[in-house]
C-alpha cells in the first residue's frame, strides 16, 4: 500500500486539475481548490476570472495556480494576450496557458506566431508559460513548427489541446512533441485524457504534465491498479 500511495502522490504532481467550464460556480472552485489540496496535484487551472479565487484558497500549499490566455480560439490580439497575461499574474497566477494564433500558424505567418508568444513571455518574466498548439487542427508539419517557433520564444511548454477543439492529445503527438522539443522542455497532454491508462501512456509519450477535469480519476484508477 505505500508503494501505491508514493505512485499515486508522484502522478498527482504530473497533473493540472482543470476546470475551464463557461458554468463553473465559486463552489465548485473551492471544492477545485480542495481537491488538488488533499491529492497534492501540480496545479488548479481555472478561467482568468477565478484567479484570484484559487490563489486565495490555495495560500499555503504547493499547489500552483494555472489560468489560460486567449482562450480557446487564440484569436484575441496580441495586445490583448499580453493584457490579460498581465492581469492574470498579478491576481496570483503562476503559469499561464496561450492559445497561439492558429490561424496563423496554418498560413505559415510564422513571424506573427513568434511575436504573439514572445510578447505574453515578455510580459510575465518568471511565470511558467505554456503554449496550446490546437493540434486537432494541425499537420505533422505545423505541429513541429509550432513547437519551434514556442521554443524559440521563450516560453517553458507546448501543450496540445484546449479540450474545445476538434481534437485532444494523442500519443503519436506527445512523441513527436518530445522529439522536436527535447528533453529539457516541457510537454503537456491536454484534451481527453480521462483515465489512468491513458494518462500513463501520455507520460511514456514523453508528456510531464497532464490537464484534466478527471484528475481524480486518474489518481483515483492507479490506486485500483496497484491494490488489486
Amino acid at each position: 500500500m505505500g508503494g501505491a500511495a508514493g505512485k499515486e502522490q508522484t502522478l498527482a504532481s504530473f497533473i493540472d486539475h482543470t476546470l475551464l467550464k463557461p458554468t463553473a460556480s465559486k463552489a465548485q472552485i473551492e471544492q477545485l481548490c480542495q481537491e488538488a489540496r488533499q491529492y497534492q496535484f501540480a496545479s488548479v487551472c481555472v478561467n482568468p476570472v477565478h484567479v484570484e479565487a484559487a490563489a486565495r484558497l490555495l495560500q499555503g500549499s504547493d499547489v500552483k495556480v494555472c489560468t489560460v490566455i486567449g482562450f480557446p480560439l487564440g484569436a484575441n490580439s496580441t495586445l490583448a494576450k499580453v493584457l490579460e497575461a498581465r492581469d492574470a499574474a498579478a491576481a496570483g497566477a503562476d503559469e499561464l496557458d496561450m492559445v497561439l494564433n492558429i490561424g496563423s500558424l496554418l498560413e505559415g505567418d510564422y513571424a506573427k506566431v513568434y511575436s504573439d508568444i514572445k510578447a505574453v513571455r515578455d510580459a510575465v518574466p518568471g511565470r511558467v508559460l505554456k503554449v496550446i498548439l490546437e493540434t486537432g487542427y494541425l499537420s505533422k508539419e505545423q505541429i513541429v513548427k509550432g513547437c519551434i517557433l514556442t521554443k524559440m520564444a521563450g516560453a517553458d511548454f507546448v501543450k496540445t489541446s484546449t479540450g474545445f477543439g476538434p481534437g485532444g492529445a494523442t500519443v503519436e503527438d506527445i512523441k513527436l512533441m518530445r522529439t522536436v522539443v527535447g528533453e529539457d522542455f516541457g510537454v503537456k497532454a491536454s484534451g481527453g485524457v480521462r483515465d489512468y491508462t491513458t494518462a500513463a501512456a501520455m507520460i511514456e509519450a514523453g508528456a510531464n504534465r497532464i490537464g484534466a477535469s478527471a484528475g481524480i480519476a486518474i489518481v483515483e484508477g492507479l490506486r485500483g491498479e496497484t491494490t488489486n
